[in-house]
C-alpha cells in the first residue's frame, strides 16, 4: 500500500482526516439512532448528537424539508464523501481515486490487514 503522506502534502492529509472523521461521526450517529433517540442518556450518543448538530445546521439550507430527520445526517455525511472522493482528487489535479484510497480509511484498512495477517 503506498504511503499517503508521501503522495500528498501534510494539508491535504489533515483535511482529509477531518471530513473523515466528521463523515465517519455523522454515519455513527445514524446507525445508533436506528436503535436509541436522539435524547438518549446512552454517553455515545449524545456525543455523536452533540458532536454532530453543529455541521448539521450549517447544511440545514441545502437539506430538502421531506427527509426524515434521523437521516439528514447521512444526508450530510454523503456530502463529505462527495468532497474526499470527487472535488478534491479533482482540485489537486489527480484523477478520480478509488476506495481505500483515502488516507484516513486506507490507514485503517493497512492496520487492519497487519493485525490479521
Amino acid at each position: 500500500m503506498t504511503d499517503p503522506f508521501a503522495v500528498f502534502p501534510i494539508w491535504v492529509i489533515v483535511l482529509d482526516y477531518l471530513m473523515g472523521v466528521i463523515m465517519w461521526t455523522l454515519i455513527g450517529r445514524v446507525a445508533m439512532n436506528i436503535f436509541l433517540p436522539e435524547d438518549s442518556n446512552f454517553f455515545f450518543m449524545k456525543v455523536f448528537v452533540k458532536a454532530t448538530n453543529p455541521v448539521i445546521r450549517v447544511f440545514r439550507p441545502v437539506t430538502p424539508g421531506f427527509l426524515l430527520d434521523p437521516l439528514v445526517p447521512l444526508y450530510v455525511a454523503w456530502f463529505f464523501f462527495m468532497i474526499r472522493f470527487y472535488l478534491m482528487p479533482w482540485l489537486l489535479g489527480y484523477s478520480v481515486m478509488g476506495m481505500l484510497s483515502f488516507p484516513l480509511e486506507g490507514e485503517i484498512a493497512g492496520a487492519i490487514y497487519e493485525a490479521f495477517n
